[in-house]
């Protein structure tokens, strides 16, 4: 029987916000992780993961900062450029840092164009429900896609009472329902939920279902999730939220190879005779007639 020849494969194309919401129509979950630099984005790329988020949390993940709100408008473009090199498939989104949005309308508009113009992002994030449907409207009116995040938002936590489950009662869940229905209205084509009981939601899908609605602890309901790298590969040792699924113990394993590194450098078993260059044959003995 003659065999057939396999089909040729499908080009992977760029990921775009129409394709996004096709998925969102077949019912296909996104995959949304964070991402700092082109080692890790060329990895993310050629997993197949479709969105990836330049996230403010690599205050804490990169810089050593104990909150999000040290790292600068200049550091994230900085991340942005990397990723975007490394993941020219993924969907990247700019996570818009604290008071680079607050001050004015136009200052964030600035701010989410430099994402675009200068980081090579697809779209940006921000953190807030109804009161800032303003920098939203501005930004969307400017050409820029926008994604809402509310439920936790970190830039705000200490209003919140710390990092809290929110929407737990009737009228706190009501209130996120009420910013949801604000951010699109707005002009958001997405909506990041983090940290909201699954029920509460699946009524905010329910109430803006023309919007991608995904989850950073939101639930399995959501229409995507998102989750922080080094907390799923284990990089992040502070804590670990409830909502993580660790994936990987990367850092016992880096930890264990640098302490071996150590070991062997003092033992003198590195470098070993096959991590060492030789000179030409002949050579040596011309130079050491020339250093005489």
């Amino acid at each position: 029987m003659e065999k057939k020849e396999a089909p040729p494969e499908k080009k992977r194309g760029k990921i775009s916000i129409p394709g996004l919401f096709k998925k969102k129509e077949r019912g296909e979950k996104i995959s949304w992780i964070t991402c700092y630099d082109f080692p890790f984005a060329q990895l993310m790329d050629e997993a197949g993961i479709e969105m990836i988020l330049v996230g403010d949390s690599a205050a804490m993940t990169v810089h050593g900062h104990k909150g999000t709100l040290p790292i600068t408008m200049d550091e994230m473009i900085s991340h942005a450029k990397a990723v975007t090199r490394g993941a020219p498939h993924c969907f990247v989104v700019g996570d818009m840092p604290f008071m680079s949005y607050q001050v004015s309308v136009e200052e964030a508009i600035r701010n989410a164009g430099r994402f675009m113009k200068e980081g090579g992002c697809d779209a940006i994030k921000l953190e807030g429900g109804r009161r800032v449907t303003p920098a939203v409207r501005g930004i969307v009116d400017a050409g820029i896609p926008v994604i809402g995040h509310i439920g936790l938002t970190p830039q705000s936590s200490s209003m919140l009472g710390g990092a809290r489950i929110q929407g737990k009662s009737a009228a706190s869940a009501k209130a996120l329902v009420d910013d949801a229905k604000a951010l699109a209205e707005a002009g958001v084509f997405a909506i990041l939920l983090e940290l909201i009981p699954t029920p509460v939601s699946a009524a905010i899908m329910k109430a803006v279902p023309d919007v991608l609605v995904l989850g950073i602890g939101g639930g399995p309901v959501c229409d995507g999730q998102l989750v922080i790298m080094h907390d799923m590969i284990g990089l992040f040792q502070a804590f670990q939220p409830k909502f993580v699924k660790k994936y990987l113990n990367i850092a016992e394993s880096v930890r264990a190879a640098f302490a071996q590194y150590r070991a062997d450098v003092k033992d003198q078993s590195f470098p070993a005779p096959e991590n060492e260059y030789d000179i030409e044959p002949g050579e040596l003995e011309k130079l050491k007639k020339l250093l005489k």
